[in-house]
C-alpha cells in the first residue's frame, strides 16, 4: 500500500482533497469513485520514515499566537494579492519583531527556494505550527486555493486566541490574590512572627499543636530557605516534564475534568475547538476520516483526543459520527451528539459545526465572565481561613498565660 494527495469533485463540483492509501493511483480512483468522487489530480508520497523532532530552541524561544496569526494574516493577504510564496516570506520574515521565529521564517523561506513544498518546510517545526496548520497549506497547495486555507486558518487561529484570552483574563485575578497570599504569609513567617513567637520561649506554658506547627513553619522557611527554593524548583521542573509524557497528559486531563468549575470549561472549550476546527476542514474539502485525525492531534485533553481517533476508526466502518459521540455523554454534551446528527440527517454538517462552534465559545465568554464572582467568595473563605488560623496559634498560648496569672 502507498499514500497519495489527491483532489476529486463530485457531480454538484463539491471539492474533496486528502490523504489516501492505495494500492495504485487506479485503486485510489477506484476507492473515490465509489464514493461520489471523481479525481482531478494524484500525488503520490513516498513512503520514508520521517521522525520530526522538536529541537530544543523550539521549545525554549515560543512564538506566541499572536506572532502566529499576524504571520498567518498577512500571508493569506499577500498571496492572494498574486506574490509568490517565496516573495512573501521574505517579506515577513523582515517584519517579524520575534528573533527565533524570524530565523525559522527565514529557514522556511530557503527550503522554498530550493524547491520543497511549503507545507513540507512547516512541518519541519512542529513546535511552531501544528498538523492543523501544516494540513490545511497542503490542502490548499494540492488544490490551488492556499490563500483561502490561510483565511480559514487565520479565523480558526483569531477564535483560538479569544477563547485563550477569555479564560486565561478570568484566572488572573484569583492568581495575583493567590500570589500575594503567599508573599503576605512569607513576610509574616520570616520576619514578623519571629519576633513575636521568641516571647513565648520564656513562658513555662505548653505551646498548642497550631503554634507548634507556626513556630517549626517559620524556622524551616529562616534556616532551610535554600532547600525549599531548590524543592520548589525541582518540583516545577518536574510537573513540567510529567506533563510532557503521555501518562502527565492523561493524568492532568482526568484531573480537570473532575473540578467542578474548571470541568465545564474544559469540556466547552475543547467542544469549541472540536467543532470549529472541524467544520473549517470540511469546509476545505477534507475528508472526514482525516479531519478528524487532523482535529485529534490538535486537541490537548487526551480524552477528547482518544473519543475522536475512536470515532475515526468506526467512521471507516460505516458508523456516524454522531452515533459514536454519543457514546461519550460525559464529555460531549447530548446536544452536540444531537446538532450533529440532524446536520448529517440534512447533508449540512459543515454548517451545523460551524453554528456549534459559535454556541460553545459564547457559553465559555458567559462562564469566564461570570468566574471572578464566583472565585471571589471562594478566595474570601481561603484568606479568612488561614488568618484565623495564624490568629489561633498566636492568641491561645497567651490566654494559657493569662490564665496562670
Amino acid at each position: 500500500m502507498s499514500k497519495y494527495l489527491y483532489t476529486a469533485k463530485n457531480v454538484s463540483g463539491t471539492p474533496r482533497s486528502g490523504e489516501m492509501d492505495a494500492v495504485n493511483e487506479r485503486d485510489l480512483a477506484k476507492q473515490l469513485r465509489g464514493d461520489g468522487f471523481i479525481v482531478t489530480s494524484i500525488e503520490h508520497v513516498e513512503n520514508k520514515e520521517k521522525k520530526i523532532h522538536i529541537k530544543i530552541m523550539d521549545r525554549l524561544s515560543g512564538v506566541s499566537l499572536k506572532d502566529k496569526l499576524f504571520f498567518t494574516r498577512n500571508l493569506s493577504v499577500m498571496i492572494s494579492s498574486g506574490l509568490t510564496i517565496a516573495r512573501s516570506l521574505s517579506n515577513l520574515s523582515v517584519q517579524t519583531q520575534n528573533k527565533h521565529f524570524r530565523a525559522v521564517l527565514e529557514d522556511i523561506y530557503k527550503d522554498v527556494q530550493k524547491g520543497v513544498t511549503f507545507s513540507d518546510s512547516l512541518a519541519k517545526y512542529p513546535a511552531i505550527f501544528n498538523d492543523l496548520f501544516v494540513n490545511m497549506v497542503r490542502v490548499g497547495e494540492i488544490g490551488g486555493t492556499l490563500d483561502e486555507s490561510l483565511n480559514i486558518i487565520t479565523v480558526q487561529m483569531e477564535k483560538e486566541h479569544e477563547l485563550k484570552s477569555k479564560v486565561r483574563g478570568a484566572m488572573i485575578y484569583p492568581a495575583v490574590i493567590v500570589f500575594a497570599m503567599m508573599i503576605v504569609g512569607v513576610i509574616m513567617l520570616t520576619y514578623i512572627l519571629p519576633q513575636i513567637l521568641g516571647v513565648f520561649g520564656d513562658m513555662e506554658v505548653e505551646l498548642p499543636a497550631t503554634t507548634q506547627f507556626v513556630i517549626k513553619l517559620s524556622d524551616a522557611l529562616q534556616n532551610h530557605y535554600i532547600l525549599i527554593t531548590v524543592g520548589l524548583f525541582g518540583i516545577v521542573v518536574g510537573m513540567k516534564v510529567l506533563t510532557s509524557t503521555d501518562i502527565g497528559k492523561k493524568i492532568i486531563s482526568f484531573v480537570l475534568l473532575k473540578l467542578p468549575i474548571i470541568k465545564n470549561i474544559v469540556i466547552k472549550v475543547n467542544c469549541a475547538r472540536f467543532a470549529r476546527i472541524y467544520s473549517s476542514l470540511l469546509h476545505s474539502g477534507v475528508s472526514v476520516v482525516d479531519a478528524l485525525n487532523i482535529v485529534a492531534n490538535t486537541l490537548t485533553n487526551t480524552f477528547f483526543k482518544d473519543a475522536i481517533m475512536e470515532s475515526r476508526s468506526k467512521i471507516q466502518r460505516g458508523v456516524n459520527l454522531s452515533s459514536v459521540i454519543s457514546e461519550y455523554p460525559k464529555i460531549f454534551p447530548v446536544i452536540f451528539a444531537q446538532m450533529i446528527k440532524v446536520g448529517e440527517e440534512t447533508g449540512k454538517t459543515e454548517d451545523m459545526m460551524g453554528k456549534l462552534a459559535e454556541f460553545y465559545e459564547e457559553e465559555v465568554n458567559q462562564i469566564t465572565k461570570n468566574l471572578s464572582s464566583i472565585i471571589e467568595p471562594v478566595l474570601m473563605l481561603v484568606i479568612g481561613a488561614a488568618v484565623g488560623f495564624f490568629a489561633v496559634a498566636m492568641l491561645t498560648p497567651m490566654y494559657s498565660v493569662l490564665e496562670n496569672i
